[in-house]
């Protein structure tokens, strides 16, 4: 399961830290690798699963991306 899943009554308590990005990045390595080998399969369904938990991954880190205070000073004015 995806530690991007935090039951409803949790979120926005859930802290960020280097540790959650470390194995989130590496939950998106594993699931970039699944969705290659069921695409080189032909496994549609079981692709476009983890295409979705991938997506919502991705959706995350870039939220967390845009909340965060080095990203607003890593924008040039």
């Amino acid at each position: 399961m995806s530690v991007v899943f935090v039951p409803e009554k949790l979120r926005g308590k859930a802290e960020v830290n280097q540790e959650t990005l470390r194995r989130l990045l590496e939950e998106n390595d594993q699931l970039i690798r699944c969705i290659v080998e069921y695409q080189n399969k032909g496994r549609a369904a079981e692709c476009v699963q983890h295409q979705h938990t991938l997506h919502r991954n991705l959706i995350y880190l870039a939220t967390i991306a845009d909340a965060s205070p080095e990203a607003a000073k890593a924008v040039p004015e």
